[in-house]
């Protein structure tokens, strides 16, 4: 009992200790501000070498994406152009292709997975089982910026010539 009031008393320290340095980092913050602001700096430089912000693309995220669902590049998304890829999706499951899915060819996928994962064809799945139904991870996940975790991030270049894209 005495150990777990003990490991109690200093979690509470460490908390405490912890949440007086954000406190006092949070009361000191506008100042630091403030001051690289005056000086034209950036107290998150490395050196006497300023960091800056990647520059943004001509086109936004929103013309981008505007521009690859425009297939015929004529400024306007019409209906076809915008369910392309549901179309394509649909043809896929639609098996016997006669414009109806049905729940078996919507299904048919996860239907294959669960029987090929049942290993005694008892209806059912054991943890194991069921663990190898799990999607495969991705090799190289990616993250919100659309880098890929594995690609180790570019370093600003001088070269304003170069194009973004």
């Amino acid at each position: 009992m005495a150990r777990f009031l003990a490991g109690a008393l200093v979690c509470f320290l460490l908390m405490t200790g912890a949440f007086l340095i954000w406190q006092g980092r949070a009361a000191r913050g506008p100042a630091l501000a403030a001051a690289a602001a005056q000086s034209g700096g950036s107290f998150f430089s490395t050196s006497s070498e300023l960091l800056s912000a990647p520059e943004a693309s001509p086109k936004s995220r929103e013309e981008k994406r505007f521009s690859r669902a425009d297939h015929n590049k004529d400024g306007k998304i019409e209906a076809d152009e915008y369910l392309a890829g549901r179309r394509r999706y649909f043809d896929k499951l639609d098996v016997n292709h006669d414009g109806k899915l049905t729940f078996e060819e919507y299904a048919a996928k996860g239907i294959t997975k669960f029987q090929t994962a049942d290993q005694g064809h008892k209806g059912w799945l054991t943890p194991a089982e069921f663990a190898t139904t799990a999607a495969p991870q991705s090799k190289h996940r990616k993250c919100s910026c659309g880098r890929s975790e594995a690609e180790p991030p570019q370093p600003p270049s001088d070269d304003s010539s170069q194009d973004n894209q």
